[in-house]
């Protein structure tokens, strides 16, 4: 069986997340100089990009105290709202840097009073070019449609971004010691592949809905998650924050059903996870497990390790089992995960607009 572009993307990605790590920390005196005397900070994005904002967001606000938010496009490329925002840092993610409505809206945030970052894998892409500051993953080209390697490099900006601003200088330097581990553990979860191919058989033959969730600083990973099965296997699937599917849809949750949980090996939401893949199973649904602490894993019928890491960078290493899950599983469906029916590397976000947003 011929090797996908997507898989060997993915095994490329310890490397890759080295050379970010080493490209972006020197970054951080320029970082929080831009940052100096804004309270906000705004996350601009579109597709999997917007999952690590979503990422940045819960960071910057239970990390660094940095009151943050996902930011719309179109109340300023459409509604041409007149927002102040001087006292806001806004991070627009491309991966290609190339978004035309995302270079507008960066463009337009400037002329309301904001400092822009970019997040890109592309140095001299428009939105690099025109931000006050790039922050420039180092990936390196990416071939395979779905968003692997460039997604996992926007995850660490966050990580950089949110440990600058943070108050505590102490903190920061146990957090990067951890953040220096990823890339080694990482490898070591691509390599056992642990769980991967009973994950990817589960999802196949799922016979009722399938459901991805998680909470806190994983729904992000948990979003993406989601978001990868739709596109690189053509399922049908609903990425829900725990609460919400607390809120009512855990109520089409039934036997024949699969639901994939994300969790961390520690912090405040995992009991939660642990308790919800409980619940779920006994609805009859068959619970897939990525993460988690031993409790988490003994209340899941399937699961697929992740790295090891504090809850704060657990969401950089949690998706790349879920990535080889998602390619095992379209191997499984006769699909071709590098081009997806339908799908481009690049896409619009309205119907006649330049090309306009990745995946």
């Amino acid at each position: 069986m011929t090797e996908s572009q997507m898989l060997r993307e993915i095994h490329e990605q310890p490397a890759a997340a080295t050379r970010t790590i080493e490209a972006l920390t020197p970054l951080r005196p320029q970082i929080a100089a831009l940052a100096e005397g804004r309270r906000h900070v705004l996350f601009a994005a579109r597709g999997s990009s917007d999952n690590a904002g979503l990422y940045g967001r819960y960071l910057l606000e239970t990390y660094a105290g940095r009151p943050a938010a996902m930011l719309a496009p179109s109340v300023f490329t459409h509604y041409h709202a007149a927002v102040d925002l001087s006292d806001t840092l806004v991070v627009t993610i491309s991966q290609s840097g190339g978004t035309q409505e995302l270079v507008e809206t960066q463009a337009l945030v400037r002329e309301r009073g904001a400092a822009t970052v970019a997040v890109t894998n592309v140095g001299d892409s428009p939105l690099a070019a025109e931000a006050d500051l790039a922050l420039v993953t180092q990936a390196g080209p990416e071939l395979a449609v779905p968003a692997t390697k460039t997604y996992l490099g926007q995850t660490i900006a966050m990580a950089v971004l949110a440990t600058t601003l943070a108050p505590d200088e102490g903190a920061r330097v146990a957090l990067d010691g951890e953040l220096a581990e990823l890339p080694g553990r990482i490898a070591q979860v691509i390599e056992a592949g642990t769980g991967v191919d009973e994950a990817a058989c589960a999802l196949a033959e799922a016979m009722g809905p399938t459901i991805v969730t998680g909470r806190g600083l994983l729904l992000g990973t948990a979003l993406e998650t989601a978001l990868k099965i739709e596109e690189t296997c053509l399922r049908p699937v609903r990425g829900y924050s725990y609460a919400d599917l607390r809120h009512g849809p855990i109520a089409v949750v039934r036997p024949g059903a699969v639901a994939v949980l994300v969790a961390a090996q520690d912090g405040p939401l995992t009991a939660a996870m642990t308790e919800l893949a409980g619940s779920l199973a006994e609805r009859g649904a068959t619970v897939v497990g990525v993460g988690g602490d031993e409790d988490f894993v003994r209340a899941c019928g399937l699961h697929v390790p992740a790295p090891a890491a504090p809850e704060t960078l657990s969401p950089i290493g949690t998706i790349v089992p879920a990535q080889l899950v998602v390619e095992r599983l379209a191997a499984r469906l006769d699909l071709d995960p590098d081009n997806p029916r339908g799908l481009a590397k690049v896409t619009q976000t309205d119907a006649g607009s330049p090309a306009s947003e990745t995946r």
